[in-house]
């Protein structure tokens, strides 16, 4: 080993390189508050290696980089810690400089003869934020999709080149492909290589220069190694040790793949540049404009610590203290701002829902990609676009909340609320359901409530303004056709035999009753009990209650009750009863979307509207229907 160094030294004088690398001189004796400088390094190079390993399996196309994650998180060996450091190390680094700044402040670090690099410092900062911003797009998912369109949107606000800016971001007009590509030679190439050559600079100019020392009385002189070099060593094992355990613990998300055609309310920035996110939504910024509250205020603070080494030469000690003052003002507003942007979003029900939408999204994208069918050739996007577990509820929301409920919301998870009137405060007062909750549609719990207590279950009927003007009219003596949930026949069925229905005599046959039904209707993964689902259409056909019940039968009715539901359906058998044969199923019930008012449904007493294939495509109905 000794011949090879001596080789070497003999060619490139490595050991006078190692010898002024390693034995640079610390006044005041090695310090733990040296270690950020160091730490900003290797985290750095942890993002180097890391990300080499990421780029060796990453695919930067719209068709396949949301594929190639899933790969590197779900399938690759170790792939999802590679992603992980990768991930968390990066936040590191923004926390790590944030430090780094607050300390060259603090210490004075930024005074003559050190303003070149104060100044190549803060160009290194730019980069770090650079390399956050364009690393956040290339999963290629809903989260970074959204989130890196806002930052975009963001530069099209830059005074007089902000659509230029945009168009150059961006790699043309529209946001996409194209979009991708640039983000990704950008963050893999041209920022990792302008980050190295500027850190070169400044590590060079630091040394020529040597420590900035806050006490140089605090302990006697001493060398960079070995006791600082063993707190460098310390602070960086501790930083690889947080990072470590954040990817093992806490995976890296991977959220839904990106679908310009579906809106992603949950996007949001990283959480360190959520601060300038809630300070857009101040109102007063919100009044004066997105230049004036993402480029000029940013613009003026960094202006202000650009110019920090002049403020101190030309103030002296007083412009050192300005300086510090402004740095504390700065990060307790940035504390703050953050902490209040994750106080409101927890609080946000709005947001909360669609943070579980999102979170429901990504598992389910993730389960069909793991699945037998793999991801399809068309890209990660259409399993998603073809599953009815998650466009179901969407389509439910678009076409169906306005009236009807699924388990109290709009089947996405948000609630429905009115607008606040003006002088109103506090939370908006919900907009009560004028139709039936689908949560439970044609299950156990919806059959028995129509055989047990039918007013009750469709007591939501009666906040529509329809019911309240048939009901006048009624009153009025006109002859009005509707459905009322007081005094149809099947609500005075339902009230007039309370008694014998809740009777312990036909307590087995309510509930067989109900298991026929619901095994008509033949809704998600039930299992269904046969000798209690024949005992149940024997009873609905044939009416072979006991007691005062005896000989009712939903046949007398409703005479399609047990049979299977026509493929062609037409009203040429209806019968003034809205059809049961199968009622519930998928059948019957997208014939009943279509044709609501049909007279094999409800006829003259429908209220609902029709959906024909113009405002509800046959391929959204199957898959609102299958969802249902």
């Amino acid at each position: 080993m000794n011949a090879l160094l001596s080789w070497l030294d003999n060619r490139v004088g490595v050991k006078s390189l190692m010898h002024e690398a390693l034995y640079e001189r610390v006044p005041g004796g090695a310090r733990w508050r040296y270690v950020w400088g160091s730490t900003l390094v290797f985290t750095f190079a942890v993002q180097v290696i890391t990300g080499f390993m990421l780029w060796s399996a990453y695919s930067p196309s719209t068709r396949t980089a949301w594929e190639s994650v899933y790969y590197i998180q779900h399938e690759m060996f170790l792939g999802y810690v590679i992603r992980g450091l990768h991930h968390y190390s990066a936040q590191a680094m923004v926390v790590l400089m944030a430090i780094h700044l607050m300390q060259v402040v603090i210490d004075g670090a930024y005074k003559a003869p050190r303003e070149i690099n104060f100044w190549l410092g803060i160009v290194l900062m730019m980069i770090v934020l650079g390399l956050s911003l364009t690393g956040y797009l290339l999963p290629w998912d809903q989260k970074g999709y959204y989130a890196t369109q806002v930052t975009t949107n963001i530069m099209s606000a830059t005074p007089v080149v902000g659509a230029e800016v945009q168009v150059l971001a961006q790699g043309g007009r529209d946001y996409g492909h194209l979009t991708l590509t640039r983000f990704f030679a950008m963050h893999a190439g041209m920022l990792p290589a302008l980050l190295v050559g500027f850190l070169a600079l400044h590590i060079y100019v630091f040394r020529r220069h040597g420590l900035t020392v806050h006490d140089p009385k605090h302990a006697p002189d001493t060398t960079f190694w070995p006791d600082q070099v063993l707190k460098d060593a310390v602070a960086c094992l501790a930083v690889l040790a947080t990072v470590l355990l954040l990817a093992v613990l806490r995976p890296a998300e991977l959220s839904a793949p990106a679908d310009p055609a579906v809106k992603f309310d949950a996007a949001r920035p990283e959480w360190y540049f959520l601060f300038l996110f809630r300070f857009l939504r101040f109102h007063a910024v919100e009044a004066l404009g997105l230049t004036f509250g993402a480029i000029i205020v940013p613009g003026i603070i960094m202006g202000i610590i650009s110019v920090m080494p002049l403020t101190e030469r030309l103030l002296g000690q007083f412009g050192h203290l300005l300086n510090k003052a402004f740095m504390w003002l700065l990060a307790v507003g940035v504390v703050a701002l953050t902490v209040l942007a994750f106080y409101e979003d927890a609080n946000d029900r709005g947001h909360q829902a669609a943070l579980s939408e999102a979170h429901r999204d990504a598992g389910r994208a993730i389960e069909l990609a793991a699945g037998p069918d793999k991801i399809p050739v068309e890209g990660a996007v259409t399993l998603l676009r073809r599953d009815p577990f998650t466009q179901g509820p969407r389509l439910f929301a678009q076409h169906c909340a306005s009236c009807h409920r699924w388990n109290g919301h709009d089947g996405r998870g948000s609630l429905i609320t009115d607008a606040l009137q003006p002088g109103q405060t506090g939370a908006p007062p919900m907009t009560p359901p004028t139709a039936a909750d689908l949560g439970n549609f044609a299950g156990r719990e919806w059959m028995q409530a129509i055989v047990m207590d039918y007013s009750n279950h469709f007591r939501w009927l009666k906040n529509a303004g329809w019911y309240a003007e048939a009901k006048q009219k009624v009153a009025a003596g006109e002859d009005v056709d509707f459905v009322d949930p007081d005094g149809s026949e099947m609500a005075n069925w339902t009230s007039d035999n309370v008694e014998s229905l809740k009777s312990a005599e036909n307590a087995d046959n309510v509930r067989a009753l109900v298991e026929f039904l619901a095994a008509e209707a033949g809704h998600g993964q039930s299992q269904y009990d046969s000798a209690l689902v024949q005992k149940g259409k024997t009873l609905a056909v044939e009416g072979t209650w006991a007691g005062g019940l005896a000989g009712t039968s939903c046949a007398s009715c409703h005479e399609t009750i047990g049979q299977e539901f026509p493929q062609a359906p037409d009203d040429s058998s209806a019968s003034g009863y809205p059809i049961m044969a199968r009622y519930g199923s998928a059948a019957w019930l997208k014939d009943f979307i279509r044709n609501p008012g049909a007279a094999r449904h409800y006829g003259a007493k429908n209220r609902m509207p029709a959906y024909s294939a113009q405002q509800v495509s046959d391929a959204d109905l199957d898959l609102l229907v299958r969802w249902m």
